[in-house]
């Protein structure tokens, strides 16, 4: 592959990313609260116009600039050629779609360069709040071209939570002040208040994809948060089945006591059998 050996300018990448996110956030913006058309895709999952109007604009915007790199995004039908490309884009045109329907404001577009598994660039745009998060590997993580970092909370007991009802509950359990919980309808969102020190810990349920993950979990990391399965393991982008298990982003002092819950808690739910909450 032409280029395939030549570092490229992380800074380039990055800019690029986050113009591109920008558009499509202004062009996503244009239907939010108006209504837009919904169709419904896969297991009951919803789409809007705006879902595809932006994705359309990143897909040109972003293919157009680095011609070589592959692509995976939530809209866009999946190839397997992008599992033989060393540098691919990943993307989500909205994360939060269903928040974004009901008038959310927190729904953001998710643009993340990943290069051999991992994310180098990434950029995280919410155009309902005016926030623009980004980082790259090495370089930090910025809110909005401020630093940030993870909160330095050592104690479960107090800590700021969010995530899905079922993991509220166990961590609510556990000393965790219960109105301290957030519920964020968008995954990449709810692990960005972690990277920005407004939450201490975030989770996910099992089945999110690399759209919904790549770009926040540079964003944790490089403001020295951790993102882990529940065995403690990274994530890896770019495999075959795109898609990971359950998930935690916290602060590096509060990781193993939140695995150890949320472990707890996802076998109770497979105990329970399917239909649980």
């Amino acid at each position: 592959m032409p280029g395939a050996d030549i570092v490229p300018d992380r800074a380039a990448d990055l800019a690029l990313l986050i113009a591109a996110a920008r558009e499509a956030g202004q062009i996503a913006l244009g239907y939010f609260k108006r209504d837009p058309k919904v169709w419904t895709k896969g297991a009951n999952s919803p789409v809007t116009e705006a879902d595809l109007a932006a994705n359309h604009a990143l897909h040109a915007t972003l293919t157009t600039a680095r011609p070589d790199y592959g692509w995976l995004s939530e809209e866009s039908a999946d190839t397997p050629d992008r599992l033989d490309r060393r540098r691919l884009f990943v993307v989500d045109p909205i994360d939060g779609t269903r928040g974004f329907i009901d008038g959310n404001p927190d729904w953001c577009v998710s643009v993340a360069m990943v290069e051999e598994g991992a994310a180098v660039a990434a950029a995280l745009f919410v155009p309902a709040r005016e926030e623009l998060f980004e980082a790259t590997a090495g370089g930090g993580a910025r809110l909005n071209g401020e630093a940030i970092r993870v909160s330095d909370r050592q104690a479960l007991e107090g800590a700021r939570i969010a995530g899905p009802a079922r993991h509220l509950r166990a961590m609510a359990g556990h000393g965790m002040d219960p109105r301290e919980r957030r519920f964020t309808p968008s995954l990449a969102y709810r692990f960005a208040l972690v990277a920005c020190g407004r939450v201490d810990v975030a989770t996910a349920r099992p089945g999110a994809y690399d759209w919904d993950l790549a770009a926040v979990d540079l964003l944790v990391q490089e403001a020295g948060g951790t993102l882990r399965d529940l065995e403690g393991a990274p994530l890896r982008f770019n495999d075959v089945i795109p898609r990971h298990p359950a998930l935690i982003a916290s602060t590096p002092g509060l990781a193993s006591a939140a695995m150890a819950i949320i472990a707890e808690a996802e076998a109770a739910h497979e105990a329970s059998g399917p239909g649980a909450l």
